[in-house]
């Protein structure tokens, strides 16, 4: 069996992305057994969190799965999965406040925001083109066609990039609005931090995987050349 040294760079962004996978699954799970002393669900965190930025537009949406929350601008809908919906666990009620953070970006047009929704149909393009075009340019020898899916590769990392202000943004809203609300106080709020935490650890893990998939391209192209 061929072994390409560059595969290690495939292993370590692998590893990488199981383990904040796996930490933001744990971490999760421990602090959805912390139920919050005022007894809020996160569904009505969400709520309150929007009216008190003067939101009154946005609908709150119940979805299948778990971890699947997310906010959708153009549909003005925030979405919170079967595992946050009704939940009154301080993890709960941390995802959830940080949906709402998003809600209030949108409202606020927060410019990181706005630049990450006009560049998802580039990345959606560069994701599902890029991988194809460089294989076929690096199979057939193609150096220019190699070229063009490395930088439709790149559309996909700078769409990552982009999106990592936005998430850490998002949950400091939240984490300010549950300390001033005392929605959540002391150790709950902790708790909702340390969630937060590590669900934007896997933003940047995702990145990182990225940049490595990205080298290892460039060392493969790189070689081929000579």
């Amino acid at each position: 069996m061929y072994w390409d040294n560059t595969y290690i760079l495939v292993i370590i962004g692998l590893v990488i992305s199981m383990i904040a996978s796996a930490n933001v699954r744990s971490t999760f799970n421990k602090y959805s057994k912390v139920i919050s002393s005022r007894g809020l669900t996160a569904e009505s965190a969400a709520l309150a969190i929007m009216r008190s930025a003067g939101i009154t537009d946005v609908r709150i949406e119940r979805v299948s799965g778990s971890l699947t929350d997310h906010y959708d601008p153009s549909a003005k809908v925030l979405r919170l999965s079967e595992s946050v919906y009704g939940s009154t666990s301080v993890a709960a009620i941390g995802v959830a406040a940080h949906e709402s953070g998003h809600a209030i970006q949108h409202a606020q047009d927060y410019v990181p925001l706005k630049l990450r929704s006009l560049s998802v149909p580039v990345a959606r393009i560069g994701s599902w083109l890029s991988w194809p075009v460089i294989v076929l340019g690096i199979a057939f020898g193609y150096a220019d066609l190699t070229k063009i899916g490395i930088i439709l590769f790149c559309t996909v990392i700078a769409f990552q990039l982009i999106t990592l202000p936005v998430e850490f943004n998002a949950s400091r809203r939240a984490l300010a609005v549950l300390g001033s609300s005392y929605m959540l106080q002391g150790s709950e709020l902790t708790g909702a931090r340390k969630v937060l935490n590590a669900a934007a650890l896997t933003y940047v893990a995702s990145l990182f995987t990225s940049v490595l998939q990205l080298l290892r391209i460039l060392l493969i192209f790189r070689g081929n050349r000579r």
